[in-house]
């Protein structure tokens, strides 16, 4: 692994958090996922389940995590199963976890290899009553593909059909939703790690690059930073471009006087940062540019502040799209008299500004968390509002993300330069 050694205290703790919202005489189960195959005998670089990492810290495929507290045998309350070494692997593929080095990592005491996995999980599934396991529940996933958890769902439920079955996702929804201090650290290095990609791109960007460029600088800072990459695929929007929300190609090359719409962050011990930020490609922004720059600027100043311990999401969406509207009218995208005549289900500034302000942040970029919750301090939301004005081809959108605490809130990137003035100083370039 790139990043340095996570402390195992991390995990404990959030073991020990799990454990308290399973019933009685209940066994919980987390599998790592697949290496995915791509053609040929070619595979996609692994990415390890996000529940199985947090709750052990382990970063390996062919991994099981097993969480029982109440099994007969002290040693049994928590097991961990890993892939077994050997010569031929570590020539091939280098050397895989021992069994030493996974209970260093995560904390667990109790370690098997894979190949006794069967043997030992019979044993403790005929003294359980209750059996956990994990499918994804996000609301926004589509899954098209049988994953590893999806094949033991089926496996365990012909084995053992007269347990009793239950769902995890609402557990780790609920607990992953709190981020720990060590975890708003991790968020934070990621954060670092993105502010140093952009800050280079602050002498780089000029008439005449290639979008695919700017992902090469960006990439670069990242890795030689420790992290594994970007955290979600990057956009490098140049032009009519930043209209797209998901635009990915960034096979484009940039033009004078047109502005740059980048939504790219890094990644540090597989915790996700969340970064846009708009450059102008000339070194200053036009007249008009700056004003939709301003605008979405004021909105996002406004929303940040109604990121605070009691709101709820649905209440924060109405008043942005309610600060969105004033600038809408203020830029001439919209009138007074047609807001009020509009249906409040199909709002006018959705025309301009189409997705939502904030989503949570974790270990995954679109984070576990109830949507019907309502904040609490230990939240991580992105803050990302955006004005994208396809007959001009301009799309603007700033985003940040911020910690909710007791207090208020923290922006975890109040050091990234945000203000035109200071954007237009670094890149050296005035009228």
């Amino acid at each position: 692994m790139r990043y340095h050694q996570l402390p195992p205290s991390l995990f404990i703790n959030n073991r020990r958090r799990f454990t308290k919202e399973l019933s009685p005489g209940s066994l919980a189960l987390f599998n790592s996922n697949d290496i995915m195959p791509s053609s040929a005998d070619g595979t996609l670089p692994f990415k390890q389940q996000t529940d199985i990492f947090w709750l052990s810290g382990v970063d390996q495929e062919e991994s099981v995590l097993v969480i029982f507290p109440d099994a007969k045998q002290p040693e049994q309350k928590e097991v961990l199963f890993i892939k077994e070494t050997n010569e031929q692997i570590a020539v091939w593929e280098g050397q895989k976890l021992t069994k030493e080095r996974a209970t260093e990592i995560s904390g667990v005491k109790t370690v098997y290899w894979l190949s006794q996995f069967q043997t030992i999980f019979h044993q403790l599934v005929c003294e359980c009553e209750h059996v956990y396991l994990n499918t994804n529940e996000h609301q926004r996933a589509t899954v098209d593909v049988e994953t590893r958890d999806a094949r033991f769902v089926k496996w365990c439920k012909e084995q053992y059909p007269l347990h009793s079955y239950r769902r995890v996702q609402p557990l780790m929804h609920k607990l992953r939703a709190i981020k720990s201090k060590e975890e708003v650290q991790l968020i934070q290095q990621a954060c670092d790690i993105t502010e140093k990609g952009f800050r280079r791109l602050l002498g780089f960007v000029k008439p005449g690059v290639w979008e695919f460029e700017i992902e090469a600088e960006l990439a670069h800072e990242f890795l030689r930073n420790r992290s594994s990459g970007f955290a979600y695929s990057p956009i490098i929007a140049s032009g009519s471009n930043a209209c797209v929300l998901h635009y990915e190609e960034n096979d484009r090359q940039c033009q004078k006087n047109e502005v740059l719409l980048l939504d790219v962050a890094a990644e540090y011990g597989n915790y996700a940062s969340d970064l846009t930020r708009c450059l102008p490609v000339s070194g200053v922004f036009t007249k008009r540019q700056r004003a939709v720059y301003q605008a979405v600027l004021r909105v996002m100043r406004g929303a940040v502040a109604l990121l605070k311990v009691g709101n709820t999401i649905e209440q924060y969406h109405q008043a942005v799209g309610k600060m969105m509207e004033r600038e809408l009218v203020g830029l001439k995208l919209l009138k007074l008299s047609d807001i009020r005549k509009q249906d409040p289900k199909k709002p006018l500034y959705k025309k301009y500004f189409m997705h939502g302000t904030s989503h949570f942040l974790g270990l995954d970029v679109h984070d576990y968390g109830d949507r019907q919750r309502k904040f609490e301090a230990g939240m991580v939301f992105t803050c990302e509002p955006g004005i994208y004005i396809r007959a001009e081809k301009l799309g603007i959108r700033l985003e940040n993300d911020i910690l909710i605490t007791k207090n208020g809130n923290e922006d975890l990137m109040k050091t990234i330069p945000i203000e035109v003035e200071e954007i237009e100083e670094l890149m050296g370039k005035r009228w």
